[in-house]
């Protein structure tokens, strides 16, 4: 048997600080990724809050003007299309 021992003290303590250092690297990197999760689970939340929320650009008033103006569009375009459609009868009855 040999006397000197396969591994010295030192090169034992240098072994257990680099597992200790790997598992607290770990632990760390674990910790930062929850973090960061955590922190877009909140952004998310607070975006999709601001997309409920949405400020209202538009008045009652504005509405209803705008209203009016579609309607009488509508309208006129209703009365040529009855006139151009009575004047085609005309011309099948009459010619």
């Amino acid at each position: 048997m040999a006397k000197d021992p396969l591994i010295s003290r030192s090169q034992l303590r240098k072994q257990r600080n680099e597992t200790r250092r790997s598992a607290q690297q770990q632990d760390r990197e674990q910790a930062e990724k929850k973090y960061h999760e955590e922190e877009e689970r909140i952004d998310n939340y607070y975006r999709k809050q601001l997309k409920k929320n949405k400020p209202i650009n538009t008045t009652r008033s504005s509405q209803n003007q705008r209203s009016r103006r579609m309607n009488t569009f509508l309208m006129k375009w209703i009365v040529i299309v009855f006139l151009l459609l009575v004047l085609v009868l005309m011309m099948v009855f009459f010619l």
